[in-house]
């Protein structure tokens, strides 16, 4: 298992993971937020590649102090193999080495099983709201 950068020409393959999983919205075109990943300066999409095959993903990226995770997903055929936790591991190792102090990621309350799964690798109810304006 390779974890490394996505490229454009992962996009096909993220992008259906994501579909997949339930994370995208009708009003997010996820084309856009993984080319702005790939494209910005202070971010990046990482890929979990069996064999040629993309297996996950997670999208993470920071201001210069908080780091933020997005779009953490592993396949349906990879789930409780731990895979989850390794794509974490290189988003927060991508973090550390990129200056970040500290990691944020956002998950809807009604998403149970995934909320036990950050629970489970540490992660705590920061007890703040995240408040969002959209900017179009």
């Amino acid at each position: 298992m390779q974890i490394r950068d996505l490229t454009a020409g992962d996009s096909e393959a993220a992008i259906s993971l994501w579909h997949e999983a339930g994370l995208t919205r009708p009003w997010n075109p996820p084309e856009l937020d993984l080319q702005r990943a790939v494209d910005g300066a202070t971010s990046t999409v990482l890929g979990a590649f069996d064999n040629d095959r993309l297996v996950g993903t997670v999208m993470v990226g920071h201001d210069g102090h908080r780091g933020w995770v997005y779009y953490l997903t592993v396949g349906e055929d990879q789930r409780g193999t731990g895979l989850g936790r390794r794509m974490m591991a290189a988003a927060e190792r991508w973090l550390r080495e990129h200056g970040a102090v500290k990691v944020q990621l956002m998950v809807r309350s009604t998403n149970e099983s995934v909320l036990g799964f950050y629970d489970h690798l540490g992660y705590e109810d920061a007890d703040v709201q995240v408040r969002s304006k959209w900017l179009t």
